[in-house]
């Protein structure tokens, strides 16, 4: 639905973001991550049609986000900034109202009134904007950038400032915008919010690192492994387990972890080498680096510009 092609921006001959290409799916959400100043504001903005890239192109169902085109086709898009941008001295309805103007829509108010009702904000309507906290701020703005019922819907941090209990109503509501079939782009520095609610991640500083499902880049990076938690010292069993052909056993306290070609296949036979040895087994699972692991090491092996 939304493809990225080999996009570059400069500004005052720095380069923002270098050759950068992926494709976001209708149904899909894809998390943009990076370090501060890695590009991912720029690579959204580009991607709205706020701004022109240097070089490279846009294309929404195949047309491209041309000069001509940007006006009709952000009509496609919802676009949360990193800041709210709200009018201070309007109330919430106002504003909201405003921006359904802006796009168009046959009834504004009663598209105001709907996004109120979808983020439970109906007893703040008449609230003056400049008097809202951050978090009812981010409200508003998700709100507004959702009024125009759109197909392309790109977050730049969305939970930021919100309570864990509104964070996780974002949460919400950005799986059921993947069931409606509409493509999400979220730009996030909160990794356990990509695990929660991802189906792929694109890493990047000013270029891409890496594009593909977390499962994907895991194996990729760190193999697969089992962890398996025992009664006694780990390192007791390290021995058998290596006569029985482990070849890669990093032993921790009560915890053992194996690399394996297929964890659910060896499992069975570590277990009984392990029970025979006198071990009190605890648990077997999946050994799963956590997100931020991979993102890390991703970082880490690509090479700074």
């Amino acid at each position: 639905m939304l493809s990225a092609s080999q996009l570059t921006r400069t500004f005052d001959g720095r380069l923002a973001v270098e050759n950068l290409s992926f494709a976001l799916a209708r149904g899909e959400i894809l998390a943009l991550l990076g370090p501060n100043g890695a590009g991912k504001t720029t690579t959204l903005r580009m991607l709205a049609g706020l701004i022109q890239p240097s070089a490279g192109t846009v294309r929404i169902d195949g047309e491209e986000m041309s000069r001509g085109a940007a006006s009709r086709l952000r009509g496609r898009i919802g676009f949360l900034t990193e800041t709210p941008g709200l009018w201070d001295r309007l109330t919430v309805l106002q504003n909201l109202t405003v921006y359904a103007r802006l796009h168009g829509l046959e009834a504004p108010r009663r598209a105001a009134d709907a996004a109120l009702d979808l983020f439970g904000m109906r007893d703040r309507a008449r609230d003056v904007a400049a008097q809202l906290s951050k978090g009812l701020k981010q409200r508003v703005a998700l709100a507004r950038a959702l009024l125009h019922e759109p197909d392309i819907v790109l977050l730049d941090e969305p939970t930021a400032g919100l309570d864990p209990e509104s964070a996780r109503d974002v949460r919400g509501l950005v799986r059921r915008l993947r069931e409606q079939g509409r493509a999400v782009l979220l730009s996030t520095h909160n990794l356990d919010e990509v695990e929660r609610v991802a189906d792929r991640v694109a890493v990047i500083r000013t270029r891409l690192v890496a594009v593909d499902t977390p499962a994907a880049l895991r194996a990729r990076l760190f193999g697969a492994r089992l962890r398996i938690v025992v009664a006694q010292p780990a390192a007791t069993f390290g021995a058998s387990l290596e006569a029985s052909g482990v070849r890669d056993l990093v032993a921790d306290g009560s915890t053992l972890s194996i690399a394996v070609e297929d964890p659910a296949a060896a499992a069975p036979a570590i277990v009984r080498t392990l029970v025979a040895s006198g071990a009190d087994i605890q648990s077997v699972v999946h050994d799963r680096p956590p997100l931020e692991d991979v993102y890390v090491r991703l970082l880490e092996e690509e090479p700074q510009s």
